[in-house]
């Protein structure tokens, strides 16, 4: 019997070495470092948004010794020759002139560091313990990659003088206790079996069968002690499972001649080590963990196999040099160690908290409710907040300075970029009777997707080990949120400068301010304006910006609601104004999330879409999203509702049978009506008395009704046989005469410049703004809804 084990036990670690080890097809997409630096030039604003007298500092990474800098307005940025071109002024500045240029770094992957401490500076006896459920070992992982060095996942290691100690775990997939002597010695002891890799169970993540030894069960409880009396160390792996026969359960026990241990100055880390310090003396990090650790402790002795049981099943000696506790503090970047020493650390890049471990039960969803459920950190080795550039330049910004798009240009010999900002009026003041509300969430969200040539840690990309990206920071180069893009699609920033352009040839004054400014200032922010405008695609919200436009709206503001698919999805911000957070389920989407994982660490909400949080955009602004599709737009028709002499002056100039947006865009070639598109749909949440303007026809089967209305597969979700995929021009009233148009469709806004701005789309937008924008009444809304207007779905 003993033989058969022997043997089971090698068949098993040949195939997870085989399977670990097994070499990759080569990555069609460039690493967000290599991409940076085929840009040649690349940079970053310290802040998006700024007013007059505020300083914006620049993060600059050029492979050219020297740059040129001019700050720019930016009016169009689609350089497109259908359309008016590229459209910038230089703004006649100090900053303009030529820097010094350096190659700069992407400081990934997450981590916790805490302080160097004597009480960490072991030279005896110790036991280290926690829950781990390592990735990185599976290469049919969506985005996945083979590991590519040792993790650390409870370090005090200097890689200098090869000092300290620490538990690994090394290339090969297997556990191992790292010991540094006097005189450099090093002594290293593995386990005798690899961890079996695990994958987070994200619903629809697989895009191949994974290995047979890949599960989503894989965790382990680990522990490394050292004996220095007895000269003995041991490694334990419990694999978390209800099998008994489980190959890779294993107690590895080695004798070491290391009486003692060396000690250094470095930080204890946790789910990494010490590479040493940068040149500001702050430590850097390597080998960082991917995978999910729970429950770290350390104590100053050696632990019995009986102590270790009870550690094991939650209990366990309370003599800790540290226990940290991940449930703590989960909003925050505070890691809370509850001993009496109370060595806290700090989480750095943004790990995953609100994450469940290793006793999740699945009796509950929200982790305020079970926190004992939820010790997890989810770590990454492509983890980012802050890339932490040195700065290249400073622009302060002139007290006159009118409110509006601008940029950094960047430029060398070869190479060229754009850093967008958006300067707002003084904090309580107002220039104009109209502002344009630039969705910067949304930005954030899909920073760097799309044609820039790479992915740089968007919420549209998956992190190395298949697991989806749920934060997304400001403080980084966001490559799309730039002009000069060359799509047929073009996307957020870029579409949103037709906006711009638009009211600049129109003749409208208007104020910009950003979703940010929203977010942290709601209704006071919008209090001065008469009306508003929203960007191409304001997908991405937070509960404080909802309740900012509501509450505008009810005082009587007026909205122009220039685009489709906005509202969605359910995204906060942390308190500093840093990152947004994501929590996808139910919706239309890139990746889900892991069970139990849909309520945001940083406020503690239920994520996902804001329609199954009874706030659906229907609700607010009329229309809500229901299709997408990517081959070309469609125009509009007249509905009865148009008609109504509430909004006769919407369509003045207009014919009574006139289509609208029939006509080229710069999106997808043609028509009005596309990439994303919303309906109006009373069951769902639009008001009684919303007006059906116009609906969209001819769609093909490119355009798909949304996966969250679809409750059985089938074959009739395409443009050409689904009644619901289209979209709506929708206007509503608000009491105190405000009201909300909705043209429901993303792409709405680059037709705006066809035939020299000469057209219906134009000029039904000019009618909109001018008289939302006027002292003079809108019409009184009915008090019973048309019988000439016709019931949806």
């Amino acid at each position: 019997m003993s033989t058969v084990r022997t043997l089971i036990r090698i068949a098993i670690f040949v195939s997870l070495a085989l399977m670990v080890g097994r070499a990759q097809a080569p990555q069609v997409q460039p690493s967000a470092q290599e991409g940076l630096d085929r840009m040649g030039i690349v940079g970053y604003a310290d802040h998006m948004t700024a007013q007059p007298g505020d300083a914006i500092k620049f993060m600059v990474s050029s492979s050219a010794s020297r740059y040129r800098v001019d700050i720019v307005r930016i009016i169009h940025g689609d350089i497109n020759p259908r359309g008016p071109g590229m459209k910038e002024s230089v703004v006649e500045t100090a900053t303009n002139g030529e820097y010094s240029g350096k190659r700069q770094t992407l400081p990934l992957g997450s981590y916790v560091v805490v302080r160097d401490n004597p009480a960490l500076r072991l030279t005896g006896s110790f036991t280290m313990t926690a829950w781990i459920a390592a990735t990185r070992h599976d290469p049919v992982a969506p985005g996945g990659r083979a590991p590519d060095g040792d993790q650390g996942i409870l370090t005090k290691w200097s890689p200098r003088d090869q000092s300290g100690y620490g538990l690994f775990i090394e290339n090969d997939a297997r556990l191992a206790l790292w010991l540094g002597g006097p005189g450099g010695r090093i002594e290293k002891v593995r386990a005798e079996m690899p961890l079996r890799p695990w994958v987070p169970s994200i619903p629809g993540a697989a895009n191949a069968p994974r290995p047979q030894h890949v599960t989503t069960t894989s965790w382990y409880f680990v522990a490394a002690s050292y004996d220095a009396a007895a000269g003995r160390v041991t490694l334990v792996q419990e694999p978390l499972t209800e099998f008994p026969f489980d190959p890779t359960r294993s107690t590895t026990e080695h004798a070491t001649q290391l009486k003692s241990l060396s000690t250094n100055a470095a930080p204890f880390l946790i789910a990494a080590y010490s590479s040493g310090a940068a040149a500001g003396g702050e430590p850097t990090s390597s080998g960082h963990f991917n995978g999910k650790i729970d429950n770290p402790r350390i104590y100053g002795r050696t632990l019995s196999r009986r102590d270790l049981d009870e550690i094991r099943l939650g209990r366990g000696p309370t003599d800790a040099i540290a226990s940290w506790n991940f449930s703590l503090d989960i909003p925050t970047s505070v890691v809370t160690d509850t001993s009496s020493r109370k060595l806290n650390g700090i989480a750095v890049n943004t790990p995953t908290r609100a994450v469940t471990g290793h006793n999740w039960t699945g009796r509950e969803m929200d982790f305020k409710h079970a926190r004992d459920e939820y010790g997890a950190i989810y770590f990454h080795d492509d983890d980012l907040e802050d890339t932490k550039w040195e700065p290249g330049f400073e622009f302060k910004v002139p007290p006159d300075l009118k409110s509006g798009v601008y940029a950094a240009r960047l430029r060398t010999d070869s190479a060229e970029d754009y850093v967008p900002f958006f300067v707002r009026p003084k904090k309580g003041t107002a220039t104009a009777k109209i502002a344009f509300l630039v969705p910067t969430f949304s930005y954030l969200a899909y920073g760097g997707t799309g044609n820039s040539g790479f992915n740089i840690l968007s919420n549209y990309a998956h992190h190395t080990d298949g697991s989806g990206i749920g934060y997304s920071s400001r403080l980084r180069p966001i490559t799309n949120m730039r002009p000069k893009i060359t799509t047929r699609n073009p996307w957020q920033f870029m579409e949103d400068t037709y906006i711009v352009d638009w009211l600049d040839v129109k003749g409208f004054t208007v104020d910009v301010i950003t979703d940010q400014d929203l977010h942290f200032e709601g209704a006071a922010l919008l209090a001065p304006y008469k009306a508003v405008l929203t960007g191409s695609h304001p997908e991405y919200y937070s509960q404080q910006m909802l309740d900012g436009l509501h509450a505008y709206l009810e005082k009587g503001g007026r909205v122009v609601y220039l685009g489709g698919n906005g509202f969605y999805w359910v995204t906060p911000m942390d308190p500093a104004g840093r990152f947004i957070e994501l929590r996808r389920r139910d919706g239309t989407e890139h990746w889900q999330g892991a069970p139990g994982e849909s309520y945001h660490s940083l406020t503690g909400e239920p994520g996902g879409l804001w329609r199954f949080r009874g706030l659906p955009p229907q609700r607010y602004f009329g229309v809500g999203f229901t299709a997408q599709g990517f081959d070309k737009g469609s125009p509009y028709k007249r509905m009865p509702g148009s008609f109504d002499p509430r909004v006769a002056f919407i369509f003045e100039g207009i014919g009574a049978d006139e289509i609208i947006g029939d006509f080229p865009s710069l999106a997808l070639g043609e028509g009005a009506a596309g990439q994303e598109l919303d309906r109006v749909d009373y069951p769902i949440g639009s008001p009684a008395h919303t007006l059906l303007l116009a609906q969209s026809f001819g769609h093909s089967d490119a355009y798909q009704h949304v996966v969250e209305e679809v409750n059985t597969s089938d074959s009739r979700q395409g443009g050409t046989v689904n009644k619901l995929v289209h979209a709506d021009l929708a206007y509503l009233e608000y009491p105190n005469g405000g009201a909300v148009f909705s043209t429901g469709s993303i792409a709405w806004c680059a037709s705006l410049s066809y035939n020299n701005y000469t057209n219906n789309v134009s000029r039904l937008t000019k009618n909109v703004l001018r008289r939302f924008a006027s002292d003079v009444p809108l019409p009184p809304p009915s008090t019973s809804r048309p019988t000439s207007q016709p019931a949806i779905r």
